[in-house]
């Protein structure tokens, strides 16, 4: 990254630190979708297990690697106050902090995941194919923890071409394992739904090594010595980043989380109705990518510029990714009321299930809306280092708030499963304006400190 002073620099770099991660996160949502879709193929009952095994799994999954991304802003400030000496210690307190954090998991998990699974009343192949998928998955947890480090360290240093590339790879590799292990093609053990945790595993390795080759042969990375000199645990170290990222995990699980809630909460619906609120749902989460991916630019960007104490730059990165996301949400939204029939065909060629879509993609409008507002905020604050305020808004405005309105709404009145929307929608906007006002206060706060 280098400094700017013109508007037209700014954008410039933005869109340049912005694109290879939205790519990036696209080419991620895909092998999530490509597992799901492979393993329909091959049969409902695979279809299923690995749907449910994939729904127990993201949120964890997405939960944890925020903790770990609290690298993300610790090697933008370094970076930008020229304490680039100092960025190898800290990559590898979070290495040494993302294994500690896999064997947790891998104890845990293999604890609780019996329990759980028996507590859902599962079809008895539906559950010993999502109890095999999550065993098959673990054994690429170490590799996937340990590549968000890398990943986070490489686009703090504004490299994000680097960890686009490394995830264009990943997605013919986990497709083509897909299609060896899960048909058992060219003479590979024919393992149905099961091949696509075992795919996703060997993948999460191969992304792992290449990224480790990447930042111990290529520039800018060489040059920072990663790697290179043994560095010991530091609980100090630690307890900066879990500082920054725990706070961090949890806002991005509570998030994730009550996606999961709503979706067990709409089982008591009819067939058609689950289907199409699964449908709009996925829809939607194509759609946040975006907003997402403004958000982790304005994280590198935001910590870059306060780091260096270049505050107006900062907030001038802010303004401009808040302001851009919310443009495209504009635009989505136009997308999503004149062509939501278009959308709702995507997904099923039943006209009942098509009209629910569109009605549901209607209420997707607002929904994200809200997420363009939201999201970026949040990657502000992570580039300024607050981030606890944050989680405490994000958790109560989904869970103290969106889901229970959405909950009295479904269930007391007649608005059925669209009342878990509103209330999704009423928490996603109240989260929004108290997250502007937090923002607000931190840039004034930084401004004074200045001054």
């Amino acid at each position: 990254m280098k400094q700017t002073s013109s508007i037209k620099q700014k954008a410039g770099q933005f869109l340049h630190i912005l694109l290879p991660i939205l790519i990036t996160q696209i080419a991620l949502s895909a092998i999530t979708f490509f597992d799901t879709n492979m393993s329909g193929k091959f049969g409902t009952n695979d279809l299923a297990g690995v749907a449910i095994g994939t729904s127990l799994w993201i949120p964890i999954q997405t939960g944890l690697s925020g903790i770990l991304m609290g690298i993300t802003p610790i090697v933008s400030h370094l970076i930008g106050s020229r304490r680039n000496k100092d960025v190898a210690h800290q990559v590898m307190q979070g290495m040494w902090l993302s294994l500690l954090v896999s064997v947790l998991v891998l104890i845990l998990g293999g604890l609780a995941l019996s329990p759980v699974l028996n507590f859902m009343n599962l079809e008895p192949e539906v559950r010993d194919i999502a109890f095999r998928f999550l065993r098959a998955i673990s054994f690429g947890i170490i590799p996937l923890f340990g590549y968000t480090i890398v990943r986070s360290c490489i686009d703090a240093l504004g490299q994000t071409r680097v960890s686009m590339f490394i995830t264009l790879i990943a997605l013919p590799v986990n497709v083509g394992l897909n299609y060896l292990l899960i048909f058992g093609n060219f003479g590979f053990p024919r393992l149905g739904g099961v091949g696509a945790g075992v795919a996703s595993a060997i993948t999460y390795w191969v992304i792992f090594l290449i990224s480790l080759v990447f930042i111990y042969r290529a520039e800018p990375f060489r040059g920072l010595q990663l790697f290179r000199k043994f560095h010991a645990m530091s609980l100090g170290s630690f307890k900066e980043l879990l500082k920054i990222g725990v706070p961090i995990g949890f806002s991005i699980f509570f998030e994730t989380a009550v996606f999961s809630a709503v979706t067990l909460l709409m089982s008591r619906f009819d067939t058609v109705t689950i289907a199409a609120h699964q449908a709009a749902i996925n829809f939607a989460s194509t759609l946040y990518m975006i907003p997402l991916s403004i958000c982790m630019s304005l994280t590198i960007l935001v910590g870059f510029e306060s780091g260096s104490g270049r505050l107006k730059d900062a907030r001038q990165y802010g303004f401009m990714g808040i302001g851009t996301a919310a443009v495209l949400s504009l635009l989505t939204a136009l997308v999503l009321l004149f062509a939501g029939s278009h959308v709702a065909g995507l997904y099923s060629d039943a006209p009942e299930v098509i009209s629910l879509i569109q009605h549901f993609l209607i209420y997707a409008i607002f929904f994200q809306i809200s997420d363009a507002i939201a999201t970026p905020i949040q990657g502000v604050l992570r580039g300024y280092k607050d981030v606890t305020p944050a989680f405490i808004i994000c958790f109560v405005a989904y869970w103290v708030i969106g889901l229970p309105v959405g909950y009295l709404l479904a269930t007391y009145t007649d608005l059925g499963a669209y009342g878990y929307w509103i209330g999704l929608i009423t928490g996603l906007a109240i989260g929004a304006i108290l997250l502007l006002s937090r923002l607000i206060r931190v840039q004034r706060r930084f401004a004074l400190e200045k001054a």
